[in-house]
């Protein structure tokens, strides 16, 4: 299936989204999420959609901005039963979670809107 983690996206801890590429992968992103007291960011998005490659830049400022919060990027063409999972049907759909549950969830291009969304779950 290649490489688990994009070379250039290792960790959220100095601002980068990780790109999750494996069922394994996500499976252990989503159990860690579960005992972590830090808000998860799902970008879904995927490789030939227009607004996903718009608002990609966006999501990385908010992940410099926001170190303590997790950043995870999944693609649906490469993870579609995470995309069901979450019922995502359009994209990009930003589904955030804490403590392995759904707090708020934001489809479409509105980096105001996932800005503020991400302030209000993030403690």
């Amino acid at each position: 299936m290649g490489a688990q983690v994009s070379t250039q996206q290792r960790s959220s801890d100095h601002g980068e989204v990780l790109s999750v590429h494996s069922l394994d992968k996500w499976n252990t992103q989503f159990q860690n999420s579960k005992t972590s007291n830090k808000l998860m960011v799902i970008d879904f998005s995927a490789a030939w959609c227009g607004p996903c490659k718009f608002i990609e830049p966006a999501v990385h400022d908010l992940a410099v901005e926001f170190t303590d919060v997790d950043f995870i990027k999944i693609d649906i063409d490469e993870l579609p039963d995470v995309a069901k999972d979450f019922d995502v049907q359009a994209m990009p759909t930003f589904v955030l979670l804490k403590k392995g549950k759904e707090r708020d969830r934001l489809v479409g291009v509105k980096k105001d809107e996932l800005h503020r969304l991400i302030e209000k779950h993030r403690f």
